[in-house]
């Protein structure tokens, strides 16, 4: 992974394991593909990305389905990527319902690749000090995509070039 933030990618659908997971396995390839793009707490060497706790409550919370035979697939990591990088600025109940919106549009490979150039289109652009264009005509999907994804480009510039974290 790179050290400059602007050159940050998340993987695509077609980049996530093709083998479900258990939970500690899950756990270990959020933190991988997500500690250097989400701004931990320097001073709480427990802070995580994601915890195990965290994934049993978004399953009973039922902003994720519950894991079959314990293992987790590809749409459980695509959602929990998801999540844990709109959870630095939204509540989880904003999530789902963006999450849902996204759905309705989009299937979940189509919507989860959309996130995942968007969000590193954002980033680009605003640790470039410029205005991050949508290319593509703008839907009101879009436009809630793009000032959603902003609000986290945004936090994540203040917090790395301001508060250094």
């Amino acid at each position: 992974m790179s050290s400059n933030i602007s050159d940050f990618r998340i993987p695509r659908w077609e980049e996530l394991p093709n083998i479900d997971l258990y939970l500690d396995q899950v756990v270990t390839l959020l933190e991988d593909y997500l500690k250097n793009l989400i701004c931990l707490k320097d001073d709480d060497k427990e802070d995580k990305v994601i915890t195990k706790t965290m994934i049993n409550n978004y399953v009973k919370h039922g902003i994720l389905k519950p894991p079959i035979n314990k293992k987790y697939n590809k749409t459980h990591i695509a959602r929990l990527i998801v999540i844990c990088i709109l959870k630095q600025v939204y509540s989880i109940n904003d999530i789902n319902a963006l999450i849902k919106l996204a759905l309705e549009t989009s299937g979940i490979e189509v919507s989860y690749n959309k996130f995942c150039i968007v969000v590193e289109k954002c980033i680009d652009a605003t640790f470039k000090k410029k205005e991050f264009i949508y290319e593509d005509e703008m839907t009101e999907e879009r436009y809630l995509l793009k000032y959603t994804v902003q609000s986290f480009a945004n936090k994540l510039y203040v917090e790395k070039t301001f508060l250094n974290k």
